[in-house]
């Protein structure tokens, strides 16, 4: 006899989809401890939306205490193929405004404000394709969500995964990730935890990442595509190692919100008229500095103590988004800031140089 199979009246044959241009409204249902100063929220649309993504990509959050929000940059570490929620996977920073509140306030049933999905950090997708997924403390999100993907296809892989801490504890999904390369064919697994506190008994391997290291585990590195997210040092030492073992430079893709060196291009030789600086008004802080043509309005802002949120520093993010009253810039971005916020006469000032006076409302 046949069986005539139809859907769930519960389950929406015909869902709208998240409108990075107009919604920004999330519904947190769930915060789940992972370690002991990890925590992941997960988000569904206010409007019952489903959320495209790509495995990589992040939002920025409005978030703090009321009447004193700040935007920050958390990559999404839920699979892009379970496009019903979202989930953010965030470690709290010693004296880290956002992320303490966010560990501290957010719970269920809890709005937020988000903008997204945004960012570039995305594998090449080719089905015959290795990869070495590097990540250093909380930069494991873009990736985990880069092998959850991977999993919830149930195509064959050849991935390499190496995740890196200060201690077992303190790995993050150390227990998922272990289960997944279980049962995903294809899939090796390696933690190094760089001391080994905590921890009765080790199997595996601890320190830090070397050349010597990924000879010995990923002696075919020079034929994978490498997906790295991590601290600073941590990036620079994997670009390195993986420069000299003959990984080609386009096969090395790293993200990162470390917004702490902010430096200005090199300088270029420029005539004596083109050498002017022009005034840059802060219109809130009653502060004006000298910006010249060749230097960033957020570089010269920080090293006068101008007060502007940042992270990515090469126009990703947008935590830097500001107002522009007045004068005219050239802004290169890479994708932080819309086209209709643009119109509205907002810029990145982090990729913005001056060509003209300037007033910020800041």
């Amino acid at each position: 006899m046949d069986t005539k199979v139809t859907p769930s009246a519960s389950l929406p044959v015909d869902r709208t989809y998240w409108n990075p241009d107009v919604d920004n409204a999330l519904l947190c249902i769930d915060v789940h401890q992972e370690t002991h100063d990890v925590k992941t929220f997960t988000f569904v649309s206010r409007d019952g939306k489903h959320i495209a993504f790509s495995a990589g990509q992040y939002f920025a959050f409005d978030a703090g205490p009321h009447g004193d929000m700040e935007t920050r940059c958390y990559s999404i570490s839920s699979s892009p193929l379970r496009p019903n929620a979202i989930s953010i996977t965030v470690k709290r920073v010693v004296g880290g405004k956002v992320s303490n509140w966010l560990h501290d306030n957010l719970a269920p049933g809890a709005m937020v404000q988000a903008n997204g999905p945004l960012g570039q950090f995305i594998r090449p997708a080719r089905l015959d394709q290795k990869y070495l997924f590097l990540s250093g403390g909380s930069g494991i999100t873009p990736v985990m969500s880069m092998a959850r993907e991977l999993a919830d296809t149930a195509l064959p892989v050849d991935v390499i995964f190496l995740h890196a801490g200060r201690s077992p504890g303190d790995l993050v999904f150390r227990r998922e990730l272990a289960n997944l390369a279980t049962r995903l064919k294809g899939f090796r697994l390696y933690f190094l935890p760089e001391t080994l506190t905590g921890e009765a008994s080790w199997p595996g391997l601890s320190g830090r990442i070397s050349r010597d290291l990924f000879q010995l585990i990923i002696p075919d590195i020079s034929g994978r595509v490498v997906m790295c997210c991590g601290p600073a040092p941590f990036m620079a030492a994997a670009r390195k190692i993986s420069a000299e073992l003959g990984v080609p430079t386009e096969n090395y893709i790293e993200e990162s919100f470390d917004g702490a060196a902010i430096e200005d291009p090199p300088l270029r030789i420029i005539d004596q008229a083109e050498h002017k600086s022009f005034k840059v008004e802060f219109s809130k802080q009653s502060r004006t500095i000298d910006v010249a043509p060749d230097q960033t309005v957020l570089s010269c802002a920080k090293k006068a103590g101008v007060k502007i949120p940042s992270s990515c520093s090469n126009g990703l993010c947008g935590t830097c988004k500001s107002k522009l009253a007045s004068g005219t810039i050239d802004m290169k971005h890479n994708g932080g800031i819309r086209q209709r916020e643009i119109d509205a006469g907002f810029f990145l000032p982090c990729c913005s140089r001056p060509l003209s006076d300037l007033v910020i409302d800041r």
